[in-house]
């Protein structure tokens, strides 16, 4: 007789005790289902393919409920493995279609079911398994007569026999229907191990498992592996990933009996135990022991790190998964809590080592990103921006929202709330409400984020000084005065100073990840004293006047300012010129929307067969992805550097033509490679590769 499903839910516990199995002999898989239908096994292992809900055109059969139950495949009455066996219960969903005789003259449909009622309704079922490391998929047939269609109820079950799986290891079961007409049934069962079958002797796997306790002792944690003088077991440990593989974390081959410690700063809530005896197909018994240890879920978050990809791109690096929300915040100086900038811009769900991206035009070293759990209890706050854009600035933040009929309002961020400009309030922003306005409409204020709803703009508060004494104030505008001359001969140089060279990036969008280092590199020239473009920052008037006349119109305003075009070659880039270069005067292909590279070589190579590229045109790559002499001979007549490591000699080149070489050439190409660095490392190692010289550990000792 089969276990009632109270009883294996009481056997799948912490310290689960099955009474008793049922018994399967042979081992093929089996099927079979509720008096009436008929079912069929096509295939034990199919390709998963579940593809998008479509909608149903009349009655179909959709599961509905998914229900599993412990069994023995047995191949004789000591030779037995775990096998669990899965039943979907089915319904009906939708009607037929009414007639269009009835239509016509107005008939009732009968309650019951008629023509084309004759016809039997049919589903295929897939029914998916994940078990580390293993997985299946398996194809059911059901029909069902129409004299059993009852819309909206369930019509029975069907019932697959069997998947084997290991003992103590977690499965994940969906199922869903083919074409898919509802959203998949999903399901984990954790398998009992040995210690929890009172079968195992029926189970030689069982026989000479080692037997494994986890105990506490202060700020340590032990291991004891109770087995048998001279018995060799392999021990592992490793991060059970919700998404993937898991991570292992160190593994060693011992002899019992062994006790491993284990420090506390080294638990997590997904550090997983497998042990297993040093023998041919011997059975792993994993343990999670950690998952509700509070030590383990506050060593995840101290764990935990923001890192800055590009300027609008981020990723969260951590051991587990986390339920948690990141949002945009922004910190004022005088250490003020940082403000939720919530609206404009909402909450965002974070999955662990996957890209999250806000519409950022430019950074500022006072946004944060802050995240909290799914409690709305703080963990985690970073000021992603203030690494490569320095410390915090004495700036507020202007918050822009724009209605129908172009009406539009404006309010300062302060800690009290956001404070409507113009206004009488005695805050700080209000009593400089219109000076601050009149900051914004002479670009005075640097535009941080903007869609059809509204904006952000930062605008400069330092230069606001209040003085106390009239006679101070006098003063200063009597000084002020005075240097309005001196000020007013130096403006046209000054202010071609403070706008810098102007410098066009093109590129060849090779795949998603070279762009994002495009952009980390454009970023950090940013803030030197240049003005850069790229087609990154600019695909809505890209995609509005197309690649050729966005790039000639970029080209001519940076030649007519004595600006430069910095060529960055990948090997996408370099397969597009020599694909130039061979055919000769038929040009390349059509281009895309955004394929602003393409697009340039109609207008660059000119200039390079002509003679007029030097002193307009530099060229770069970085290192470890193109060596210079990949680069097609004839754009090595202008300098190619190899970046990160030719940097000071790049952004000499990016200088004015007549500018003197600047003391602080040295460290500004430190600031760029710093800025660099964390794009080249998601670049040339991803999140999920281990990077070289990182080694594993979880700092545990060796027994000793």
């Amino acid at each position: 007789m089969p276990v009632p499903w109270f009883l294996l839910s009481l056997a799948l516990g912490r310290s689960p005790v099955v009474l008793s199995l049922e018994r399967l002999v042979g081992p093929q898989d089996a099927t079979h289902c509720s008096p009436g239908l008929s079912c069929h096994l096509w295939d034990s292992d199919i390709l998963c393919l579940p593809g998008d809900i479509v909608p149903a055109p009349g009655p179909v059969l959709a599961p509905t409920h998914l229900q599993t139950e412990l069994v023995l495949r047995c191949q004789k009455e000591t030779d037995c493995d775990l096998c669990l066996r899965v039943a979907v219960h089915l319904a009906v969903h939708g009607h037929w279609e009414e007639p269009e005789d009835e239509k016509k003259f107005g008939g009732a449909a009968d309650s019951g079911v008629e023509e084309p009622r004759n016809a039997s309704l049919q589903a295929q079922v897939v029914l998916s398994f994940q078990a580390y490391p293993t997985a299946r998929c398996v194809l059911l047939e059901v029909q069902v007569p129409a004299a059993l269609v009852q819309f909206g109820q369930s019509v029975g079950s069907v019932v697959y026999d069997c998947f084997e799986a290991a003992l103590g290891s977690e499965v994940r079961i969906w199922s869903y229907t083919q074409p898919r007409y509802e959203k998949e049934l999903n399901h984990t069962q954790q398998l009992p191990d040995c210690r929890g079958l009172e079968v195992r002797n029926s189970i030689p796997s069982c026989w000479a498992l080692p037997w494994l306790n986890v105990s506490a002792d202060g700020d340590n944690v032990h291991l004891v592996l109770n087995v048998s003088e001279e018995q060799h077991f392999g021990l592992s440990l490793y991060w059970n990933q919700v998404q993937g593989p898991p991570k292992p974390r160190w593994h060693k081959n011992l002899t019992g009996p062994q006790i491993i410690t284990l420090n506390h700063t080294d638990l997590v809530p997904c550090l997983c135990i497998q042990v297993w005896p040093l023998e041919p197909d011997s059975v792993r018994t994993n343990i999670c022991p950690f998952r509700e240890d509070p030590r383990a879920h506050r060593n995840l978050w101290q764990a935990a790190r923001l890192r800055l990809l590009t300027l609008q791109s981020w990723l969260l690096d951590a051991p587990c998964s986390l339920p948690a929300e990141a949002a945009l915040c922004w910190r004022a100086l005088g250490g003020d809590p940082c403000q939720p900038l919530v609206p404009p811009l909402s909450w965002e769900n974070v999955t662990v080592d996957k890209v999250l991206e806000f519409p950022l035009l430019k950074g500022h070293p006072n946004l944060c990103v802050q995240q909290v759990n799914s409690s709305e209890k703080l963990q985690l706050q970073e000021c992603l921006w203030a690494d490569s854009l320095g410390p915090l600035k004495d700036d507020v933040l202007l918050l822009e929202t724009r209605g129908p009929q172009d009406n539009r309002s404006l309010c300062a961020l302060e800690p009290s709330g956001c404070t409507s400009l113009p206004s009488r309030a005695s805050t700080r922003a209000a009593r400089l409400g219109e000076y601050l306005l009149q900051d914004l409409q002479s670009g005075q204020c640097l535009q941080l984020w903007d869609d059809d709803l509204g904006a952000l703009w930062a605008c400069p508060m330092d230069k606001y000084i209040h003085k106390r004494w009239a006679l101070v104030w006098l003063a200063c505008l009597l000084f002020a005065a005075a240097l309005s001359l001196i000020l007013l001969l130096k403006k046209d140089h000054a202010k071609a100073a403070a706008r810098g060279r102007a410098a066009l990036l093109l590129y060849s969008a090779d795949d998603s990840g070279f762009e994002r280092l495009v952009g980390a590199l454009a970023s950090a020239l940013c803030q030197l004293p240049l003005r850069v473009a790229v087609d990154l920052w600019s695909r809505r008037e890209l995609s509005a006047q197309g690649p050729v006349a966005w790039f000639h119109a970029q080209r001519r305003q940076t030649l007519q300012e004595g600006g430069v075009v910095v060529l960055l070659f990948s090997p996408g880039a370099v397969a597009l010129c020599s694909e130039w270069l061979q055919d000769g005067v038929s040009g390349p292909g059509a281009h895309g929307p955004h394929d602003a590279f393409r697009a340039s070589l109609s207008c660059v190579l000119p200039d390079f067969l002509q003679g007029r590229a030097p002193g307009s045109y530099v060229g770069a790559c970085f290192d470890r992805l193109l060596h210079p002499d990949a680069v097609p001979a004839l754009f090595r007549t202008v300098p190619v550097f190899t970046l990160p490591s030719q940097l000071p000699d790049f952004l000499g080149a990016l200088q004015q033509p007549r500018a003197p070489r600047s003391g602080r050439l040295q460290e500004r190409a430190e600031q760029v490679s710093r800025a660099l660095q964390p794009a080249l490392d998601c670049y040339f190692h991803p999140p999920g590769t281990p990077a070289p010289g990182r080694g594993v550990g979880p700092g545990a000792g060796d027994g000793t």
